[in-house]
């Protein structure tokens, strides 16, 4: 090797170099350096490659390996391989030889040369910008087709189309223009926001898409949480028919390996007429014209989608999990009333935490019952988490003591019951400030969307894990949960107690709302279908029932805009989704 780097470079020291030959010495060092700790044995490349990595690391364009015969290609390989190690050290080690060799005005220089190393061949930018529900990206970016032409990519022989997520749910999109002028298989990546059933609307889409194009497809799905949004992976693979190759699982992060079909795609068009008559030319660019062949495709596995109730449940945890860690969040605390929400956000919360990082504390009045005073025990006790006992009463008392020459001669009323509920927010954000953890709400979207709940009370919080979750699924969630299990962690008093607040003696949430069987579905129908208090009266309910509903959803817009973030899972949540002037007089 030294007589290599000597033929190339003379023989004269450093010192005798201009700081062009001291550069070019410092990449030769690096290069040897690089090889000796990968293995590679620079003996078996000739004089014209040592010259042409040499020449990738310092930047020198016109240094070009020139001497690459068909039969080494396993030498060839070798330099790919190295040459991305490289890509990935050069900086740093450029820099410390420079030192070392006196070079001067050569960090900047090092910095181009990463870039040339990491052999970058195109680059494309996402053109679909959604701007509806959770999407705001037409208002921060610039599409792709005002900055750049649209180019496919020989990648083992095989012509790719890349895009970004929207760009594969138009039918008439960048995939279509892709896949005229010849790309075999496209790769979409993307992060495709979650709700119930989205995995099954995203494989339909794929499918279409891939019959249209005759084109092979591969759609690759973050998988975490985003402030509201879940992105449930699901990553698929499918053929040229729209036939599923491969997916990877919900919401757990993975490796799928799957050989997909290319030459069916080919011969699929030439029988096509629309395939040929529509080819158009787009610039193509080579990064390996070398077919990948294998004497045993892989078969990719197929996960399964997952059932209602555990893809729902599974959604609450990963968004829980990744707002706090990504918030930097380590605990969090639950007022455990006893009741169902409470108990469904405390599992979800040991489920994404663990339970030594989840508190609950109970905050009885003078109203709580005793079996709510001990399911609430008996689920801390269930789940393994740190569970405490604070009193409101003293607070309460002290809170109508203050009051009462300005309440003197008024009747008890709401008041007295949203006193209680903001004693029990102050205590629960007392903690929260002292020791650092999270609060978490516990208000479903039952409550949610009719107002049921007390602003600043049991509405404060950091992050609402079931905003957007009717009541009856909550209800379908613990007995998940204890089904999973394989034993009782939710209590079974607990799924079987009427729902109460416990603000006023013997209270239960039907004396002011109807049963939830009955107003779920027309939140359902209003909410997250669009429809008209006109158009579900039609459905077959009950008229006053149904204005009734719609009333409370449109006067508490006030109050939902004041409730904190928390998992979206449905197709439409309170926030970007569903957001209505405050100030209207429309009643739909």
């Amino acid at each position: 090797m030294d007589e290599q780097l000597a033929a190339i470079y003379g023989t004269g020291q450093p010192e005798a170099y201009d700081d062009d030959d001291l550069q070019k010495t410092a990449a030769a060092e690096l290069l040897v350096k690089l090889a000796e700790e990968e293995g590679v044995d620079l003996d078996d490349f000739s004089d014209d490659e040592i010259a042409g990595m040499i020449g990738d690391l310092y930047g020198d364009e016109g240094e070009q390996v020139t001497d690459q015969p068909e039969e080494s290609e396993e030498k060839v390989a070798e330099a790919d391989f190295l040459g991305r190690v490289m890509a990935h050290s050069m900086v740093q080690e450029l820099n410390e030889i420079e030192k070392e060799a006196g070079i001067r005005e050569y960090a900047g220089k090092a910095k181009d040369v990463a870039v040339r190393a990491g052999k970058a061949v195109g680059r494309y930018h996402k053109r679909l910008l959604p701007n509806a529900a959770v999407f705001d990206e037409a208002r921060y970016f610039t599409p792709g087709h005002l900055s750049d032409p649209l180019e496919l990519y020989v990648i083992g022989g095989v012509k790719v189309g890349i895009s970004i997520c929207e760009d594969i749910w138009s039918p008439f999109g960048p995939v279509a223009e892709q896949a005229a002028a010849g790309a075999e298989l496209s790769i979409n990546i993307n992060g495709s926001p979650f709700h119930t059933g989205k995995s099954n609307e995203r494989e339909r889409m794929l499918a279409t898409r891939a019959c249209d194009s005759h084109t092979a497809i591969v759609y690759v799905n973050q998988v975490g949480g985003q402030d509201e949004l879940v992105f449930d992976g699901a990553s698929v693979a499918l053929d040229h028919e729209g036939h599923l190759l491969g997916r990877a699982p919900q919401f757990e992060e993975a490796l799928l390996v799957v050989d997909v079909p290319i030459p069916p795609v080919y011969r699929k068009r030439l029988l096509d007429p629309r395939g040929r008559i529509t080819e158009s030319l787009l610039p193509t660019v080579t990064v390996s014209d070398v077919p990948v062949a294998h004497d045993e495709p892989a078969s990719g596995p197929i996960a399964d989608l997952l059932d209602a109730d555990r893809e729902l449940y599974d959604a609450l945890v990963l968004g829980t999990r990744d707002y706090c860690a990504k918030n930097g969040f380590d605990d969090v605390v639950i007022a455990l009333s006893g009741g169902i929400d409470s108990t469904i956000v405390a599992c979800v919360a040991v489920d994404a935490l663990g339970a030594e990082h989840v508190h609950g504390v109970s905050m009885p009045s003078r109203y709580s019952s005793d079996h709510s005073k001990s399911d609430a025990q008996l689920l801390a006790d269930n789940l393994g988490i740190d569970f405490r006992t604070i009193s409101i009463e003293p607070a309460f008392q002290a809170y109508l003591d203050m009051l009462a020459p300005s309440f003197d001669g008024r009747e008890p009323g709401l008041t007295y019951e949203n006193i209680q509920s903001r004693c029990r927010g102050l205590l629960l954000m007392a903690l929260s400030n002292e020791f650092g953890w999270m609060a978490l709400t516990t208000g479903n979207k039952s409550e949610l969307a009719v107002g049921y709940f007390t602003i600043y009370g049991d509405s404060v919080g950091g992050f609402g894990v079931i905003k957007d979750v009717l009541k009856t699924r909550v209800y379908d969630l613990c007995r998940y949960v204890n089904h999973t299990a394989g034993r009782e962690i939710v209590p079974e008093a607990v799924i079987t107690k009427p729902p109460s607040a416990e603000l006023r003696p013997d209270q239960r949430d039907d004396q002011s709302l109807p049963p939830y069987e009955v107003l779920d579905p027309i939140l359902q129908l209003y909410v997250e279908d669009d429809r008209t208090a006109a158009e579900i009266t039609e459905l077959g309910y009950d008229e006053e029932m149904v204005r009734r509903i719609t009333r409370l959803v449109d006067i508490a817009e006030y109050k939902r805009r004041q409730s904190p973030p928390g998992v979206r899972v449905s197709r439409k949540a309170f926030g970007k989704d569903r957001r209505l002037p405050i100030t209207s007089g429309y009643r739909g």
